[in-house]
């Protein structure tokens, strides 16, 4: 997934800043204002659909750790929009077996956290919490429809006529939070542990929310400094994640779907589409 972090504000004649999220069976890019999808039906054609994107507006989206959070909010609030226009999509969890490694990795994360405390068991949770998305990636068409994203919003970005030519790994992928995410979650218990004697739900979940804008003030401040020692540092081990597991070579048939969907999104967006 490339996260979407930052402001939206695009000045005339720069390439859109894009987004988006590997399906099943196609892709989601997300535009400064619009989303479009596209998929591959089981009887071979593509459909494709498109709309504005939910926004939510205010002074928050100004300050800094929160406006991540609101960023990452918008973007799931799409993924019902793009079930009711299409809903020949798949979603990436929309499968028996992930879903119930997502409910194995709940119950063996609180059999964990009762029996190992400190930072190793919230280190130990952080990284199992990992697993539902990794299964998810390993099975079906899902790894290549990410690589999908990656070649085709690359391609877009770099004036590439073909999308098979560029790398599937991307500067923008969500993988890129993992790293500073996971820190900040185990650091942030390991301090929560010592202010309060038996944090609760609420508790976690505000660590949650906080650790995931400190993940992406990080991000964003990567794409700030992309050519620092430090980012290359921090890119490290998403690379790897997108690499080894995350993403993987996609067929002509699934870079068709990808053109579709980067089509339509310039489409609305009333972007130049080009000419290859």
């Amino acid at each position: 997934m490339s996260a979407e972090t930052g402001t939206d504000t695009q000045d005339p004649g720069e390439k859109l800043r894009l987004g988006g999220m590997a399906l099943r069976n196609g892709l989601l890019v997300h535009g400064p204002s619009h989303w479009a999808a596209a998929v591959r039906r089981d009887d071979g054609s593509i459909a494709v659909a498109s709309g504005v994107k939910p926004r939510l507006q205010g002074r928050i989206e100004s300050v800094p750790g929160a406006r991540g959070v609101v960023r990452l909010g918008e973007a799931m609030l799409v993924i019902p929009l793009v079930k009711r226009a299409l809903p020949e999509a798949r979603l990436p969890f929309q499968d028996r077996t992930t879903l119930g490694a997502m409910a194995a990795t709940a119950g063996a994360a609180q059999l964990v956290r009762r029996r190992l405390r400190g930072a190793g068991g919230e280190a130990a949770i952080a990284v199992l919490s990992l697993a539902p998305s990794l299964l998810a990636l390993r099975t079906g068409d899902l790894a290549a429809y990410h690589g999908v994203e990656h070649k085709a919003i690359a391609a877009y970005e770099q004036d590439e006529d073909d999308a098979a030519d560029v790398a599937k790994e991307h500067d923008r992928c969500g993988s890129h939070l993992m790293a500073p995410l996971l820190t900040a979650n185990v650091a942030g218990s390991a301090l929560l542990r010592k202010l309060v004697e038996r944090p609760g739900p609420a508790h976690g979940a505000a660590l949650s929310l906080a650790s995931i804008g400190v993940a992406v003030e990080v991000f964003a401040w990567s794409e700030r400094h992309a050519d620092s020692a430090t980012t290359r540092v921090l890119r490290k081990p998403g690379y790897e994640l997108q690499r080894l597991l995350g993403t993987r070579e996609p067929t002509a048939t699934q870079l068709e779907v990808g053109e579709a969907a980067l089509a339509e999104i310039l489409r609305v967006e009333g972007a130049p589409v080009p000419v290859g």
